[in-house]
Parts: structure tokens; sequence; C-alpha cells
């Protein structure tokens, strides 16, 4: 029986301070018609934690302003080169954090923004390269030590991976992305008690995010805990009910119980949202002879 585990990015729930910056664009605009031809002070901007809201055109276009009347703020660039990665204007958003690094070398968020770009285009050397260099520029920057460590845990270095969390853990405890991606490290190396308490971890910092129940789900499957991981499993569904990976672990939690039709329905489930999902289709097969 194959238990599946989550994909490699986890995005927590938006906390109230990101909540408040709602309009990044209108913010920076704000700021540079206050400063004028000064250099603005905005904080920089890493794409995980943008509003998805400011990849609207309209923003995008406010950001433009922001650059015409700012054109040597490297944090400019960067800022509007989120928005484009958002929209997936990938060309568009490399040629921002490129401006952003020719205008300061040693910004640290644009190589890891540049480097997500490129991990989405497949090119993970290339993103791998560019994660190294925001180290370099910046060592206490976390997000970039998650990202690192996900590019060597989706290559099957787990030991690589869970050192760049650990680092980020320890420049930021209260990082649930780096506590969620060590958990996953974890669960790859067969740990998977101390992958139970990275997902513990990552849903008290983080409880609106379906992926740490279902991730610590499969770890109560794999410890032969499946009412625990039926209770993780449905609480992940409550969050995220399209996920065809949850309805196919609660289907292996429901067979492990020995609710065979439960179990079928679940399966059923998953393959409405990806027909092609394998370990859905073999739990459907294996369930769907001893229904009631």
């Amino acid at each position: 029986m194959t238990i599946e585990r989550t994909g490699p990015d986890f995005m927590p729930a938006r906390s109230d301070c990101v909540r408040s910056r709602r309009s990044i664009a209108a913010a920076l605009l704000a700021a540079a018609l206050l400063a004028g031809c000064q250099t603005m002070t905005t904080p920089a901007v890493d794409m995980t934690n943008v509003d998805p809201a400011t990849a609207a055109p309209a923003n995008i276009e406010s950001l433009t302003a922001v650059i015409r009347q700012n054109p040597n703020d490297a944090n400019a660039y960067n800022v509007r080169g989120a928005a484009y990665g958002l929209a997936g204007m990938y060309k568009e958003a490399t040629a921002d954090f490129e401006a952003a690094l020719r205008l300061d070398p040693s910004f640290g968020q644009a190589y890891a923004n540049r480097a997500l770009i490129l991990r989405r285009q497949g090119k993970l050397r290339d993103a791998l390269a560019d994660y190294n260099r925001a180290i370099q520029a910046d060592p206490g920057y976390a997000p970039a030590y998650v990202a690192r460590g996900n590019i060597y845990r989706q290559e099957g270095r787990a030991d690589l991976a869970l050192a760049d969390y650990n680092t980020a853990i320890s420049i930021n405890p209260t990082d649930a992305q780096a506590f969620y991606n060590r958990g996953l490290a974890n669960q790859a190396l067969n740990q998977h008690q101390t992958a139970v308490e990275d997902f513990t971890t990552a849903i008290g910092i983080s409880p609106g995010a379906a992926e740490p129940y279902n991730s610590r789900g499969v770890s109560y499957l794999a410890l032969g805990d499946p009412k625990s991981a039926l209770d993780d499993i449905t609480e992940s569904l409550r969050r995220d009910n399209r996920s065809f990976q949850a309805w196919a672990n609660q289907g292996l939690a429901y067979e492990q119980l020995g609710d065979r039709q439960k179990a079928f329905t679940a399966f059923s489930r998953a393959l409405t949202v990806n027909a092609n999902y394998q370990i859905a289709v073999d739990g459907a097969r294996r369930t769907s002879a001893t229904r009631a």
C-alpha cells in the first residue's frame, strides 16, 4: 500500500500582518510620491509573502509608475518582479530581478526570487546557484535556506535538506514553512515520529494551513496509527477539499481501519479531481469489490 507524500512547497495561511499589506503596489506608489526622487525605504519583498492581488494589471501599472519615478531603486524592481512572477509572466519577472541585481549585487531576496522563477521553469541547477548566491549575499535570509532545502529534497538529498531547514529554523524559530518541509525530509528518511513533531509545530504556527495536517496523517499511517491519521487527513480536507492526495490518503486510512466502503468513496473523490492518480486508481480497484 503506497502512502502519498505531499508536494515540495507549503504556503502557510496568511497572517494578520500579511493581510494588512494587501496592496504592496499601492503602498510603494504612495511612498514614491512622498519621497519624490529620494530612495524608498519600503522593506524588500520575497515572492512567498506577496499578496496575489498584487499581480493584478492595475497594480503592476502602479509599480511601473514607481520605477519611473525611482529608476535606481532595486527594491522597486524586485517588487514588480514578484508581481510579474505571481502573474506567470516569467520573462518579465526575470528581467526585473536582474535589473534589481545590477543596481544592488548583494540583494539576497532578488537572487532568491529569481531562483524561484528558475525552479518553476524546471531549471533546478540554475535555481540552486541563485539560492547559493542569495545565502552568500544575506546569510540571515531564512527563506533562501528553506527553498534550497526543497531543491535538495526534490533531488533525494534529504541530509542536505535537513541541514538547510535546521539553519532556517535557527534564524527564524517561527517559520512554519521550515518546520513543515523539515517534516517532509524526515518522512523521506522514514523518521516518522520526528516528522510528526515537525508537522505539529508547523500546525501550531499556522493552524489554517491544510498541508501539515495531511502530511502528519501520512506519518501516522506509516506509524500504524490509522485513527490519528484519519483525524488529521479529514482536518486537512476541511481546509482544502480539492486535494486528491488527501482524499487518497483518507482512503488509505479507512482501508487500514477496515472500512472499505468509506475507503472506496474517498478514493473515488480523489479520482474526481485527478482521474489518473494511480494511488487512487489502485485503491478504488482494491476496495470496489468489497462494497456492501
